[in-house]
């Protein structure tokens, strides 16, 4: 799979050497000719008497020069060689400086009258900022990573089942932390479309709003051997991901009892969700788990009394 993070890490040296290169021969211009005549920007000179202490810093472009030097020159520049070495303060700057540049348009926005530059500055900041917060979750998306073998508690109890399904890690982790836990078996379901990358994850989204069940490959575990099942599965677009509602099909009749863990983006608790699981097996769940997951980071949502239990 193409890793969607060197992709927005490119873009973001782009534009942080885009926007600081600008911002260094602009400032070099302005230290060089504090009148402004070389850029034809003395006319603007009268705009910065609205500044505080304009007497003293707005007489000529020498204080404004320094400022851009700093604030949008070296910075983005500083950001350009953080992310060249790979560096994650480079993701976090670029981005930053993304924001630092619209405030300073704003600023801008406010001096002079409407122009096609200063706006044209605000969009760059805006997708600079975008470009570095894509990179920043990328980041983060692909150097989450689970193993297996780093819990030796999973398999030890041959009568309990975990089944998920995963895309980019987040379920697998809930997974195998309640494998762990209860010492159950572990079975991925697999699905048989594509689902990684962005590409994947716009196929995924066509299954999820049609609520479609996605092919999976065939269930090669004896779901009948076992006591105990939990299943774990993303949201997708507010309800059960498509891969387990077609497992969940395919096991219809065979589980036992089984429990549900939820992993999703938004803070809700879609018992929706466990509701249709509840349907396609055909069975009465013991409980169910759903836990707010953005970037790796998971917060457990609390239980609400579920309707059948509170008659």
């Amino acid at each position: 799979m193409k890793s969607r993070f060197e992709k927005a890490r490119k873009a973001l040296i782009f534009w942080t050497l885009w926007i600081g290169l600008g911002a260094v021969a602009g400032a070099a211009c302005m230290l060089i000719d504090p009148s402004g005549k070389i850029m034809g920007m003395d006319a603007m000179l009268p705009f910065f008497q609205k500044m505080p202490l304009a007497d003293v810093l707005f007489q000529n472009f020498v204080f404004s020069g320094i400022s851009l030097l700093i604030v949008n020159g070296l910075t983005n520049l500083t950001a350009a060689v953080l992310l060249l070495r790979r560096k994650h303060a480079g993701v976090v700057l670029g981005g930053f400086f993304g924001i630092t540049l619209m405030l300073w348009i704003c600023i801008q926005f406010w001096l002079f009258p409407p122009n096609v530059m200063s706006t044209l500055y605000f969009f760059f900041g805006l997708v600079q900022a975008l470009t570095g917060y894509a990179a920043w979750v990328f980041e983060r998306q692909e150097t989450f990573a689970v193993r297996r073998e780093d819990d030796s508690q999973i398999g030890t109890n041959p009568k309990r089942l975990v089944v998920y399904f995963s895309r980019m890690g987040y379920v697998r982790r809930k997974a195998f932390e309640e494998a762990a836990r209860t010492g159950a078996e572990v079975y991925e379901i697999q699905s048989a479309e594509r689902t990684e990358g962005t590409l994947g994850f716009w196929w995924c989204g066509r299954y999820a709003m049609h609520r479609w069940p996605m092919p999976i490959r065939p269930v090669t575990v004896d779901l009948t051997a076992y006591e105990h099942v939990t299943i774990c599965s993303p949201i997708w677009a507010f309800a059960l991901a498509a891969p387990v509602r077609a497992f969940c099909q395919a096991a219809s009749g065979k589980i036992r009892e089984a429990d549900y863990l939820l992993v999703h983006f938004s803070p809700a608790s879609y018992e929706n969700a466990a509701d249709e699981m509840d349907r396609l097996l055909g069975l009465k769940r013991t409980g169910f788990r759903s836990f707010v997951c953005q970037t790796g980071r998971f917060r457990e949502m609390p239980k609400k009394p579920s309707a059948h239990l509170s008659a």
